[in-house]
């Protein structure tokens, strides 16, 4: 995924705001902890003190001194470990503290990017920095039942809204729990305003706290970008196509929102088809009904889909209207 310098300058800016931002709550910690146990302060001296005296040792070869003084900062480092929780701070309290402890926000992994790295990347090139914002609101914990209705009832299932929306949030945490075993693909369908894509970046919330790369676009937004890659010959576009084949987890919001013709059904089969192929897990949320994308997209696209992912179909009320009425 190609990067401009501005681009890289901009990601690596981020990750020493991070590291200061980070030092700035180790040093608040420390000046808290230190005022209440001053014995920290003394621990923390022998500490240097010992390590220091380890390290002249080991150049020595002197073995049994070493080994010595390695009981002797054991030691210090339990009794800093008792004094912390019997003070009621975490053991870890005074440990250094990263937003990613992988690379310990350096970006980099032995020389390799870190995970952290390749979603900021993600984040950079398809302008989706906003979407943690987003998922801070949109998330599980603020999922809403209430919005759905137990008395309106689905004819061919038997359930009303409500546990129709119980069985949506439950096959999503099924899809969240097999990510690493067993990839799997959701495909969210019902009218519009019922809550597809609030259940879209819940499950991509999950995704992006445990590590992994999520790539999201709108229907139009993924068929504009691979319209680029092989009408304009963009090299952007041609080097993303990659990455929405590779990333951990692919969200197509709003399918069928786009102007459909024939390269959209040949590449909306192209891409569903390839990352089934390559095992990566994909979500597509539509206001279509099954009969409409068979007929849009063409029955093999539909048959490639009910063969490898597992439908959810949410109905009820408009939730926009019903929140801005709850208020």
């Amino acid at each position: 995924m190609p990067l401009s310098n501005a681009q890289y300058d901009e990601i690596m800016h981020e990750y020493d705001e991070r590291q200061l931002h980070n030092r700035h709550i180790l040093e608040t910690r420390r000046a808290e902890v230190l005022k209440k146990l001053p014995r920290l302060k003394e621990i923390d001296a022998s500490v240097a003190s010992s390590s220091v005296r380890q390290a002249r040792l080991h150049l020595d070869g002197d073995t049994n001194a070493l080994a010595s003084l390695k009981q002797e900062l054991s030691a210090l480092s339990l009794e800093r470990q008792q004094l912390l929780t019997a003070s009621g701070y975490p053991a870890d309290y005074l440990d250094p503290v990263y937003t990613c402890p992988d690379c310990k926000d350096s970006g980099y992994i032995d020389g390799k990017k870190c995970h952290c790295f390749k979603q900021a990347i993600i984040n950079t090139v398809y302008a989706q920095s906003n979407i943690r914002q987003i998922l801070r609101i949109e998330n599980f914990d603020n999922f809403r039942y209430d919005f759905y209705s137990k008395e309106e009832k689905n004819p061919l299932t038997g359930l009303s809204s409500y546990e129709t929306a119980q069985k949506a949030v439950r096959e999503c945490h099924y899809f969240i729990d097999d990510f690493d075993h067993k990839p799997k693909n959701l495909l969210f369908y019902g009218k519009t305003g019922v809550g597809k894509t609030f259940l879209t970046n819940c499950v991509a919330k999950e995704r992006l706290d445990h590590g992994y790369s999520v790539i999201y676009f709108t229907a139009f937004q993924l068929f504009d970008i691979l319209s680029k890659g092989v009408f304009e010959k963009d090299a952007d576009a041609i080097a993303a196509h990659q990455n929405i084949f590779d990333c951990d987890l692919l969200i197509i919001d709003d399918l069928g929102t786009e102007l459909s013709n024939s390269f959209t059904t040949s590449q909306l089969f192209l891409c569903v088809n390839e990352r089934i192929l390559r095992q990566k897990s994909t979500i597509i949320s539509t206001n279509l009904n099954l009969e409409q994308i068979a007929e849009i997209y063409s029955e093999r696209t539909l048959s490639r889909i009910s063969s490898n992912y597992s439908f959810i179909k949410l109905f009820g009320d408009v939730i926009r209207i019903k929140k801005r009425l709850s208020k």
